[in-house]
């Protein structure tokens, strides 16, 4: 008789695991990221040497006044190309005022910076060197800078011909081409493995996807639909707004893409929530009563399980890029 109730209990589970994985919502456009779709400056893929001499100079802190910081800095590789702080600290110690954003598939991102006032990653690969309270340089600097160094003048010679603040950029924005992330569990499982998100996240997936409403913003293959929307949080920042004066833009910002998420707290432009359960709940409360919200900021009734659900879900997004430091020439 206990035979049969096992089998019995046994066969309910494997059951319920099957309809758990099969009952995933229309997932809409989410999906893994294809890299053949990336697109390069003048359709032309970076060679091996420029990766490497981009990878050098993201980690070389000659980039800043002080040479104290390099982008990697503010973008460390161990904290999920963030920094771990609510609001970066500049080359001269000021405080900046928004957090730092991860960097993982901007390859396929139009648009850089909460604000989004750089069109292209090369553009968004100079803004901090130059920006009077960040890394502090003048393009005139950099260059100086560079010159002094052998390997920076065999390199650029031989990749582009010269040092410029313009190749300098070429080569960042290649090297950050290549912080791609795409194996997550998520990936896995949109693959055909069935086990290989736990059953919180299948559920997670299912919040996500339906009454969590997180793909009217947080779509595609890298969770974000690359435009700006006040969220609710108020501080004052006029976010897009200084850029793109159309009343929506009011304290809207950019909408982040949610790969390795779990590594880059905390969170939102302002670095205002420091775990994903508190952004959960923030979208959850619905902002009520902040000016100039997004319609799409609503109540969204989640119970506790679909909160945690939701959050095991993201945590399914989690594929780190290791980033081997490089040397940095003399």
């Amino acid at each position: 008789m206990k035979i049969v109730r096992l089998l019995a209990v046994f066969a309910l589970y494997a059951l319920s695991m099957q309809i758990l994985a099969n009952s995933t919502s229309d997932l809409g456009s989410l999906g893994t990221p294809d890299i053949d779709d990336i697109e390069y400056p003048d359709d032309e893929e970076p060679s091996e040497r420029e990766l490497e001499l981009g990878k050098i100079l993201f980690f070389d802190t000659r980039l800043s006044r002080h040479q104290n910081q390099s982008c990697a800095t503010c973008h460390n590789p161990e904290l999920g190309f963030s920094d771990g702080l609510a609001n970066g600290i500049g080359s001269g110690g000021a405080i900046l005022g928004r957090n730092a954003p991860h960097l993982y598939n901007l390859a396929w991102s139009v648009s850089f910076f909460w604000d989004g006032r750089a069109g292209s990653l090369e553009e968004q690969a100079l803004g901090p060197l130059v920006s009077e309270l960040e890394m502090q340089m003048t393009p005139k600097d950099v260059v100086k800078r560079l010159e002094e160094v052998k390997f920076y003048r065999d390199e650029f010679t031989h990749i582009y011909g010269e040092i410029s603040f313009e190749n300098v950029g070429k080569a960042i924005a290649a090297f950050e081409r290549t912080i791609v992330s795409d194996n997550s569990a998520f990936d896995q499982y949109l693959a055909g493995n069935k086990s290989a998100m736990s059953p919180s996240a299948i559920r997670g997936l299912n919040v996500f996807v339906g009454k969590g409403r997180c793909t009217k913003c947080h779509d595609g293959a890298n969770f974000t639909d690359d435009s700006f929307h006040n969220i609710g949080i108020d501080n004052q920042d006029d976010g897009r707004f200084e850029f793109d004066k159309s009343v929506q833009f009011k304290g809207a910002f950019k909408t982040p893409g949610l790969r390795n998420i779990i590594m880059s707290a905390p969170y939102m432009h302002d670095g205002s929530l420091g775990t994903l359960e508190e952004v959960v709940e923030h979208y959850n409360q619905g902002a009520a009563g902040v000016k100039n919200v997004s319609p799409l900021i609503v109540p969204l009734n989640l119970s506790i399980q679909e909160k945690a659900d939701l959050v095991a879900f993201m945590a399914a997004l989690t594929d780190p890029v290791v980033v081997q430091r490089p040397s940095i020439p003399k």
